[in-house]
């Protein structure tokens, strides 16, 4: 529904809001101009919950519509005592709550139409979609003839009960704080000297984002959405090789000091993705580039091309593991534990460890609708705790962001996110080194101890 506008103003839209006793957002399902004029489409938009707003567009200008707490989908007649109607003007808005509760709203299927007692009626009438109302004023009935309505749209209406008061991270979502996060990002040197490029590895079952976040990152540097033949989709995961992407300040510019790596997805065991064994040999820097993960072979010295001495620059300096917000309380049990030994194992190496937890837009409409809620969001905080619990890590760890995915251009809050992921990770980094040698750190700091590693 992206590429999907809604007739009404912003002017309107505030309005609208104000005839609510409580905070609510709008989120757009079905308009006759982009639909078509049609009963099924109209009516497939209901689902057997949920609140909805109706609204029409007549000739006059004026902007009419009702709302109703329950779903026109399954009953032709029935009591809402929350239903009301309501007409957008120039300078005012009304509402009209005196509707008969016990019968408030009725549908006719047959010559189809939408009736809110007598205040409002919608009829589709050979492919098109007229509204007759009376509205009452004091003493005065106000008779409005039959119009033509230039478009129809429904909205499914969500409580912002799920929003808190006050947000629980601080981020001030302007084009500024984009543009400087942008030129951290570009500048960032590493504090280990010897170290010119933090390799990340992502770990994270199919479909999680990962790969399709390498495109998102690159597209906030180059200011421009980015298209790569890296992203895909399988049963088993698109990515079966290990492929390492750099990502550059801008487009045709120098690397940044982050670089990702991305293998084979994990499964709820080793026998249905990436082993236990081969993401350590990944992390410790053993397997070549370009190496494809076969099933039921093992990662060993025996494999053509295995480094057998990796350089500090071919080990792995940062894990993320990449769940999918909209999944993270349905993944398995034997999922958990595979996260959980992984993080066990992880953290023996001194690596560190962040959870990414992608599609956070797809878990709370408010999210949806505006980004700058996903601090906000109790949903979304309580998908972050589930991802902390799922691994084993604080909630702190863990970095909620939403990944270009249908957008046609990149946008600011979008980016924000995008790229405080990609400071925290090099942040994260710089403070394990910092933590294990004191300042500065030597330049010729090389050997692999320097992570802590052990074989």
């Amino acid at each position: 529904m992206a590429s999907i506008v809604s007739s009404l103003s912003a002017e309107n839209e505030l309005k609208l809001h104000g005839l609510f006793s409580s905070r609510v957002c709008f989120h757009l399902v079905y308009k006759s101009s982009h639909h078509g004029a049609d009963i099924g489409q109209l009516l497939d938009r209901f689902d057997k919950h949920g609140k909805y707003l109706l609204m029409v567009f007549p000739s006059t200008g004026f902007v009419r519509g009702a709302f109703m707490s329950k779903s026109l989908k399954y009953e032709k007649e029935y009591s809402d005592e929350e239903a009301f109607v309501f007409q957008l003007r120039d300078t005012y808005s009304d509402r009209f709550p005196e509707l008969n509760c016990t019968r408030a709203i009725t549908v006719s299927v047959g010559s189809f139409s939408i009736s809110f007692e007598k205040h409002l009626s919608l009829t589709l009438d050979q492919d098109y979609w007229y509204c007759s109302e009376v509205f009452f004023r004091g003493i005065y009935q106000q008779k409005v003839d039959v119009q033509l309505c230039k478009d129809v749209e429904l909205h499914r209406v969500q409580d912002l009960g799920d929003i808190l008061p006050n947000p629980w991270r601080e981020v001030v979502w302007h084009d500024t704080t984009r543009e400087n996060l942008r030129e951290d990002f570009a500048s960032y040197k590493m504090l280990l000297e010897s170290l010119p490029r933090v390799k990340a590895l992502f770990l994270g079952p199919v479909g999680s984002g990962k790969s399709s976040f390498i495109n998102s990152l690159r597209s906030t540097m180059y200011k421009r959405i980015v298209h790569l033949p890296h992203i895909g989709t399988s049963v088993e995961g698109f990515t079966q090789k290990v492929t390492t992407y750099g990502i550059r300040t801008k487009l045709r510019g120098p690397q940044s000091a982050l670089s990702f790596c991305d293998v084979k997805a994990i499964g709820d065991d080793d026998s249905t993705g990436l082993s236990y064994t081969d993401a350590l040999a990944v992390i410790k820097g053993h397997v070549p580039e370009g190496y494809k993960f076969q099933r039921g072979v093992t990662v060993t010295d025996a494999v053509s091309g295995y480094i057998a001495n990796p350089t500090l620059n071919e080990q792995i300096h940062c894990v993320l593991f990449v769940l999918d917000a909209s999944k993270v309380t349905s993944y398995p049990s034997s999922l958990q534990s595979t996260l959980r030994k992984l993080h066990s194992g992880i953290s023996d190496l001194g690596i560190p460890q962040l959870i990414l937890l992608t599609h956070v837009d797809q878990v709370c409409l408010a999210v949806q609708k505006d980004l700058k809620d996903v601090y906000s969001s109790q949903t979304v905080q309580d998908k972050m705790q589930k991802a902390a619990e799922l691994v084993g890590l604080p909630l702190s760890y863990v970095l909620p962001v939403k990944n270009y995915f249908s957008e046609l251009t990149v946008e600011c809050n979008t980016d924000i996110l995008l790229l405080s992921v990609g400071m925290s990770i090099l942040q994260a980094v710089d403070d394990t080194f910092e933590d294990q040698y004191s300042n500065p750190v030597p330049q010729a700091v090389k050997e692999i101890s320097s992570l802590g590693i052990v074989e």
